[in-house]
């Protein structure tokens, strides 16, 4: 059975009221799957007011509490992987498979932040004079507000829950309304596994006006958002107007560079794998190849057979490797960019429309000779198209790979260390992997750079935006 929808506010799920909601659709068949209601402003206020009166208890309670929280939530989580996992194919679409792998990987980030949590420490700074102590504490900044997507909806959410969470924040999180039940069931577990009421609350609506409604509110003290580029400006911009922390983990439009030493079966398999992956809604997403003239031929040959073999269909089948895009206005966003490149005189090698008439599904799609001013070149496709082109130079394929505004996260394969070297170097990115995916772990630091986003999520750089930094001074 479908997740029953609701909003959850201080410690209470709620629904009904004669609130506005809005359809839930199976992207697979366009049906209704379940009707979500949005907050009002009331129970906008409530949420941010339960937030500030749980702060004032939550912030002093001890990490191993606050460890216990999160340990029992990771394992409610494999318990109900499969569960979880079929509603997200039911609203997202991605493979059964890839959404129960989704939700169990996030097991994961519950354990390292129950763990990292418990080691949030300040430090004693030796002082100049005997009579003098001198203190750096670290202290939870207080009442955050999140907003997440929906290509990974349990994922994004609960890397931003479990860090604001375990750093000693309250949090007002707004989920995707697209794909909502993933965000549901994490509230469902936190409430089980004891979290006080209050600590985390989720709202759904209209997307402008309850981010600005909860930016703009004096409670809230840091911003943390994941989704596109001009929407992350603009939260970005509201919040910097009130002086509040933003973390922004925001767009990309990844460069794949396979030098003429890579082992280019492999480099074509890995990257087919990420590109196919979440029919490539993945903001991570290998989206431009940029492929050495000596292997060119040969890479495509093998990435256009790849790309061949991935069986198309709902995600509840178990056949299927590649699901519909999560939105209908997806589809015509795809052929613009099919359709631009072609009239650039690039050629699509494979795929290039829409499969059916029922559903959003497009086929994977190979695009050869894409020019460097083309749309699939240039801006970000979210979608399952995979441009390449050949390069004669490395450093002019590393310079083309930073020529746009983008730095979240690049690929590259070679098995030189020289050439190992200069892409480590040379490549401007948050994450560079080379002859790896390195996806995104717990332990991982996971962020970018120029307008792909400010601060990281992860690693031990996890906590960074929830905690602020007080120096203390005592003359004894």
């Amino acid at each position: 059975m479908y997740e029953d929808l609701c909003l959850f506010i201080d410690g209470e799920f709620i629904k009904g009221g004669g609130r506005r909601e809005q359809d839930v659709l199976d992207p697979a068949t366009g049906n209704v799957i379940a009707r979500l209601p949005h907050a009002t402003a009331a129970d906008l206020d409530r949420a941010l007011a339960a937030a500030q009166r749980a702060f004032e208890s939550w912030r002093s309670v001890s990490p191993m509490e606050r460890s216990r929280v999160l340990r029992r939530v990771g394992e409610l989580t494999r318990e109900r992987a499969k569960e979880i996992g079929r509603n997200i194919t039911l609203d997202q679409g991605k493979p059964l498979a890839e959404a129960v792998g989704e939700v169990t990987r996030c097991a994961d980030h519950c354990d390292w932040h129950a763990e990292e949590c418990r080691r949030i420490y300040g430090r004693v700074i030796p002082p100049r004079q005997p009579n003098v102590r001198q203190l750096v504490l670290r202290e939870p900044v207080g009442v955050c507000a999140a907003f997440t997507p929906w290509n990974f909806p349990y994922n994004q959410a609960i890397r931003k829950i479990a860090a604001a969470v375990g750093a000693g924040c309250t949090i007002v999180i707004k989920g995707p309304e697209d794909t909502p039940s993933a965000v549901v069931a994490i509230a469902r577990m936190f409430h089980e596994a004891g979290l006080p009421p209050g600590v985390l609350n989720v709202v759904w609506g209209v997307p402008g006006e309850v981010s600005e409604h909860l930016i703009r509110s004096p409670i809230v003290r840091k911003v943390s958002f994941t989704g596109s580029v001009a929407v992350g400006k603009q939260l970005a911009a509201l919040a910097g107007a009130h002086m509040k922390r933003v973390t922004m983990e925001l767009g990309g439009h990844s460069p794949v560079i396979v030098c003429a030493d890579a082992d280019v079966e492999r480099a074509a398999d890995f990257m087919s794998a990420l590109k196919f992956s979440n029919a490539g809604q993945v903001c991570v997403s290998p989206n431009r190849f940029y492929v050495s003239d000596k292997v060119y031929d040969a890479f495509m040959a093998r990435l256009i057979d790849r790309a061949k073999a991935i069986k198309v269909g709902p995600g509840l089948d178990p056949e299927t490797k590649m699901g519909p895009l999560a939105h209908e206005r997806r589809v015509p966003a795809m052929l613009e960019f099919v359709e631009d490149a072609s009239a650039r005189g690039a050629r699509i090698e494979l795929g290039g429309g829409r499969i059916g008439d029922r559903g959003y599904f497009f086929s994977p799609t190979v695009i050869s000779n894409a020019p460097d001013d083309s749309k699939v070149m240039t801006q970000e496709p979210f979608g399952p198209i995979a441009p390449c082109v050949a390069f004669k130079d490395l450093a002019d394929a590393i310079g083309r790979a930073n020529s746009l505004p983008y730095g979240l996260s690049a690929y590259a394969f070679t098995t030189s260390t020289r050439n190992a070297l200069a892409l480590q170097n040379g490549l401007v990115a948050g994450m560079v992997h080379i002859n790896h995916a390195g996806g995104a772990l717990p332990e991982y630091p996971f962020g970018g750079v120029k307008d792909s986003g400010i601060g990281s999520e992860g690693g031990s750089e996890t906590f960074d935006g929830y905690l602020a930094t007080k120096l203390v001074t005592q003359l004894e």
